[in-house]
């Protein structure tokens, strides 16, 4: 991956995003997209639309999802302990004992997930799922004994109620291309559709493109929604994260037989037009781009989804990142698989002609 691409992932990755606070990421997300964008713009739900060519024909509308799912300050109490809720969907194993970063409007404060010991626990505490409101966040206050209010003033000093958290590390790498970082899901296709913009930047193209780094996904696909509508596309192309089957205890069975490193997922069934599909499979195969494929019955729970039912509808496609362990501190993938995934969008981007026909 260039160095310059690489830097803007890293800068993605880091910058916090939980739904409904992505305005961190998308100040990076600006940025990088206004060296090669004709226009960036950001809409009224904070999604960042950046375009290329706007008045061609056909109109293409690319979606990847900015924001991070994550936990939101609820509540402090007398000593300075901190409840929290989850903003979209937690696995809460995996949150006991994780460092996290509450994002206040004086700065980032430091704390961990707590909860009772387990060498305090009764046999059947011990045996029972870890509910979220048995745990909570310390970040450091000495509880003074002889006023508790002062515990709560001090912790509630640089934090408010509604201040978003997130978990964990931005941005890990490992062995290789490998990667790990808490939301890869889905700033991976934030980067992906940002990225396949400026390679678009250097071609002649029929279409016009407005690459949209959505909002609000985890909680609803709410900016894409929104952004859609506003944006009116005849084609809706959405880069999302997807399921790998090659970790201990996985099965092809359930998701599909996708692995690190095989390269983009392209996605097929109700969700998909099928021509727009098709135009997928001929530009991975002339360009020798490596993909992978996966089944879909019904809706998917992407800005797919969304994107197809908007207006009239939209042809509609949906590309998968392959990842491990999603949702949680340590998501991980590849960045050949990142790359070939926004080349390959950019590829099928560029061999549409103003006259291409989307009807079954």
């Amino acid at each position: 991956m260039r160095d310059q691409s690489l830097e803007f992932l890293r800068a993605l990755m880091e910058a916090p995003s939980p739904s409904g606070y992505e305005q961190p990421a998308q100040s990076v997300v600006r940025a990088y997209a206004s060296e090669f964008a004709d226009e960036v713009r950001t809409d009224v739900m904070g999604n960042v639309i950046a375009s290329k060519n706007g008045a061609g024909t056909p109109r293409v509308m690319l979606a990847g999802h900015v924001d991070e799912i994550g936990l939101i300050v609820s509540y402090i109490d007398d000593n300075g302990f901190i409840t929290f809720k989850p903003i979209g969907g937690w696995d809460t194993t995996v949150l006991v004992g994780q460092t996290v970063t509450i994002h206040t409007a004086d700065g980032p404060v430091a704390g961990v997930v707590g909860r009772k010991p387990i060498h305090l626990m009764s046999a059947s505490e011990r045996g029972k799922p870890v509910d979220m409101d048995q745990m909570f966040i310390d970040t450091g206050v000495e509880v003074t004994e002889k006023d508790n209010k002062r515990s709560k003033a001090k912790a509630e000093k640089p934090i408010r109620i509604g201040d978003p958290v997130t978990v964990g590390n931005g941005f890990t790498p490992l062995r290789g291309d490998v990667v790990a970082g808490r939301c890869f899901d889905d700033k991976a296709g934030t980067f992906a559709v940002i990225e396949a913009l400026r390679l678009l930047s250097r071609r002649k193209l029929a279409a016009s493109v407005f690459a949209v780094s959505t909002t609000q996904e985890e909680i609803g696909l709410r900016g894409a929604h929104t952004s859609c509508f506003g944006v009116d596309p005849d084609v809706g192309i959405a880069v999302d994260v997807t399921f790998t089957s090659d970790t201990p205890g996985d099965s092809k069975k359930k998701t599909a037989d996708v692995k690190l490193g095989g390269g983009p997922v392209i996605v097929r069934g109700a969700n998909i037009n099928p021509k727009l599909y098709s135009l997928l499979i001929e530009a991975a195969e002339a360009k020798n781009i490596p993909y992978q494929l996966e089944a879909a019955p019904g809706g998917t729970g992407t800005d797919a989804n969304a994107m197809q039912l908007t207006r009239a509808g939209v042809a509609t496609a949906l590309i998968g990142v392959p990842l491990r362990y999603m949702h949680t501190p340590v998501e991980v993938l590849t960045l050949k698989d990142l790359e070939n995934t926004a080349k390959l969008v950019a590829e099928v981007i560029a061999r549409l002609e103003a006259d291409t026909d989307f009807t079954p």
